[in-house]
């Protein structure tokens, strides 16, 4: 079983070589695969986890069909996009207790536009 980490990696790197503007977007998200078990038996699924800031949002999930396309070659389940900043701000997340290594990237993630723009 490949581990998560290296996964998402190889997913980045893909998308990079076969599709360059679309790896540049990517850049600027943060790419996580994500693990969940399902029905009765529970099965193992995966899935792709962009988090981006507002302003990349709608350039990724213009494309989210070819990601979805690639995610289903390597055996991921679906590509789910998501706001870095809404996650942030969401009052029931206990995103920064059980994972405080990726609240920070989001933080960087969310605030990273608003530094250019200054």
């Amino acid at each position: 079983m490949i581990a998560e980490h290296i996964l998402a990696k190889e997913f980045t790197r893909v998308v990079s070589h076969y599709y360059p503007k679309l790896g540049e977007i990517l850049d600027g998200c943060h790419v996580k695969v994500i693990t969940c078990f399902w029905g009765r038996p529970a099965r193992r699924l995966q899935y792709i986890g962009i988090y981006c800031n507002e302003e990349m949002l709608p350039y990724v999930q213009a494309h989210v069909n070819i990601l979805r396309e690639l995610a289903d070659n390597m055996g991921l389940v679906q590509v789910v996009c998501m706001n870095a900043k809404r996650l942030l701000r969401d009052p029931m997340s206990k995103l920064k207790h059980s994972n405080p290594r990726l609240w920070l990237e989001l933080q960087w993630l969310a605030t990273e536009n608003n530094n250019c723009q200054q």
